[in-house]
């Protein structure tokens, strides 16, 4: 079984456009009502009154603080001059088609021309049409009604007549219509006042009507336009049904069709479409064969790619315009193409910029170059893209750009599985992963929405496009390096960014060179680990030490003179003052103590008290607080002597026996401590890594 949907099935262009200002204003906390139904589908209607969008039959009944729309048949001028006087606020979401007719209109019957519609009187459409003449106007349904028209009015010949049509008007009678007309009144201006959307639709339910055993039509039973599908489809196949729902398939009647085709009103949701699909192949497809559904895409529905191939393929001169902007609001540009064309352009055929506001991008009389998407000339119209002229101008870019490795400039959209999705001209440019950051382990999350430099590397197949920020980052950076270079000097201070750790130091970048700090130059006291000082972003200020202009290396000082414990000690502390200091180490010959951090004195054992200590033990505890006076300060050797004896009471003190006496010598045993403790940290370093 196949089911092949129209391509043209669905909303048209003025019934989107009313739709989406209705939700444009109630995402904006707006009240809603609209002057009869926005479209003829109940269901969509159902679902905006449970949006507390009301319907109103005329402008009086519109409440303070609620927001009239008026729907896209548009209506009596009256209507607009009512809302005017009432101060009624309202949005105009008549269908550019629509209100082009009423400017024909308006404009003839000012200058004395008889008016004559074809449509249906009764059709909203039909009665906004007539509501904008001045004079005498007449509406007709087929050949047959303007024969006697013309007939009860013998001085139509004479006069000037213009004939119009509703938009949704059955393209078959309209051409009847039109030459009926034109053998009795030879000098009457005919107007090609149908949608171009609804002759399409049409022929292609007619065409495909022809081919299919049984066709649906999906739609309000209300709206002019299926009702005419309808009609149209019943003509060449017998089996042709309309449905404004799912649940009224006709499933039993389809049973054993083959071929089966889908067309839908201009008011119909794709929503609604889809079940009905959706429904047909789940109950109607037989186990053993697979369903075939055939949709033909329109511009409008293809992927970026897919509608810049698409104009690459189908361009002429023809279709490249210039427009001269005369209106602008937030959802649309409107512009004169010229021919007395009115174009319109949606943001999103501006820009794939969603965040640009066009207000602001946009002026009166601004020049701007399109593509036609779709024009129809007598309606006096056009669907315009500045976003797609510019994807064709800009893949010639690309092209040059990725000859000539050019530089260019453009936004992250989107992060996707395995890279980001910039846009230049906007023209889509997929960045792997690896070539979008510097360093492999860089966030991607980072570049959304960010202005991003990169080159073209490749040019795939249907015009895909792949670039690299790195190779960009990469040349920017040896730029850099090689300005550092040319500059730097042994002493030269720089604010950094810690880039790195390792376990022997931390990395450093000075500005488009990684300096190396050693774990000795990051602390005067004696660390483990260089995350014990710094961690990976800090900004701190270092100094050249050393540079290897051959291996291109560069050592660097963190540590500061002023910061130096034995400075501060030789500022501040002298022998024979008395210091607080903390017990943090024990030998048989005695304890250190802090006194303060980077420096640690001795206080050997025959000077931990007034009597006999076996061991410091005794006495003393670690990470215990006492008062010791300096007793003798070796800067060259960096020792300090401390001595808590020296602070008792002279009656106290017992003198010395033999045994108080230990092996080792006081002396001896302070140059031994300290050469362990106060060892400088390179040597110290040197022993660890050995």
């Amino acid at each position: 079984m196949k089911i092949t949907l129209a391509k043209t099935a669905g909303f048209c262009f003025g019934v989107n456009k009313a739709v989406n200002t209705v939700y444009e204003l109630l995402t904006e906390g707006k009240k809603v009502c609209t002057l009869g139904p926005i479209i003829h589908n109940p269901q969509l209607v159902e679902e905006l009154a449970q949006k507390g969008v009301r319907i109103v039959s005329s402008p009086l009944e519109v409440k303070q603080g609620e927001t009239l729309v008026i729907r896209s048949h548009g209506v009596e001028k009256s209507v607009i001059d009512q809302c005017v006087e009432t101060n009624t606020f309202f949005v105009d979401a008549t269908c550019p088609f629509v209100a082009k007719i009423h400017k024909i209109v308006s404009q003839y019957s000012d200058e004395g021309y008889i008016t004559i519609v074809a449509g249906d009187k009764n059709h909203q459409e039909v009665k906004g049409i007539i509501g904008h003449t001045n004079g005498e106007s007449y509406v007709v349904a087929n050949t047959e009604e303007l024969g006697n028209l013309l007939k009860s009015n013998p001085h139509f010949v004479d006069k000037n007549v213009i004939l119009v049509s509703q938009t949704t008007f059955n393209a078959k009678i309209w051409e009847k219509v039109q030459k009926f007309l034109k053998k009795v009144c030879t000098n009457a201006k005919i107007f090609d006042t149908m949608c171009n959307a609804t002759s399409m639709r049409q022929e292609e339910a007619h065409t495909l009507s022809l081919s299919s055993d049984a066709v649906i039509v999906i739609g309000g039973r209300h709206s002019s336009n299926t009702a005419k599908l309808y009609d149209v489809c019943k003509a060449n196949c017998e089996k042709t049904f309309l449905i404004e729902t799912k649940e009224e398939l006709p499933l039993l009647e389809l049973k054993g069709c083959e071929n089966i085709g889908v067309v839908a009103g201009a008011s119909t949701p794709a929503g609604i479409i889809k079940e009905a699909i959706k429904t047909m192949s789940e109950n109607l497809q037989p186990k053993d064969e697979q369903l075939e559904v055939t949709v033909e895409k329109t511009f409008e529905e293809m992927t970026d790619e897919e509608a810049l191939e698409a104009s690459l393929n189908s361009m002429n001169s023809d279709q490249k315009v210039v427009g001269t902007v005369i209106a602008v609001n937030k959802g649309e540009v409107t512009v004169d193409i010229g021919r007395g064309v009115t174009g319109y352009i949606s943001a999103a055929e501006f820009s794939s910029d969603p965040e640009l506001d066009l207000e602001k991008e946009v002026k009166i009389d601004d020049q701007i170059n399109l593509i036609i998407m779709k024009i129809n000339d007598q309606e006096g119209t056009a669907m315009l893209s500045k976003r797609r002229y510019d994807a064709i101008a800009g893949w010639d870019k690309i092209k040059e750009a990725k000859d000539s490795g050019e530089v260019l400039t453009g936004y992250v959209k989107d992060i996707i599985k395995g890279g980001v999705v910039a846009y230049t001209n906007n023209i889509r440019v997929f960045i792997p992963a690896s070539q979008a950051t510097a360093s492999r382990n860089d966030s991607l999350d980072e570049l959304k929405g960010k202005e991003v430099s990169f080159r073209i590397i490749e040019i795939g197949r249907g015009r895909r496009a792949v670039g690299s920020i790195r190779s960009v980052l990469r040349d920017q950076r040896k730029e850099a390096e090689d300005k550092v270079w040319a500059d730097i000097a042994v002493g030269d201070r720089f604010n950094g960014v810690v880039k790195s750790l390792t376990g022997y130091g931390a990395f450093v970048d000075i500005g488009g060179v990684d300096g190396m700090v050693h774990i000795s130059e990051l602390s005067w006291a004696r660390i483990k680990n260089p995350a014990e000082v710094v961690s990976v972003g800090d900004v701190i200020e270092v100094y050249v030490k050393d540079l290897d202009t051959e291996k291109r290396k560069i050592s660097l000082g963190y540590k500061k003179a002023e910061d130096n414990p034995w400075t501060i000690f030789q500022n501040n502390y002298n022998v024979d003052d008395t210091v607080k200091v903390t017990i943090v180490s024990m030998t048989t010959y005695g304890a250190f103590a802090r006194i303060i951090p980077g420096i640690d004195g001795l206080i050997h054992i025959s000077q931990i008290a007034n009597k006999h200590v076996a061991k410091p033990q005794d006495e003393l505890k670690i990470g215990q607080e006492v008062e010791a006076k300096i007793t003798a300060v070796d800067l060259e050797q960096k020792r300090v002597s401390l001595s808590i004896r020296a602070l008792l009471p002279e009656e106290v003190v017992e003198e010395a026996t033999e045994e108080t006496v230990v092996d080792a010598p006081a002396e001896e045993a302070v140059e031994t401590a300290n050469e362990v403790v106060e060892a400088p940290a390179e040597e110290v370093v040197e022993e660890t890594a050995e």
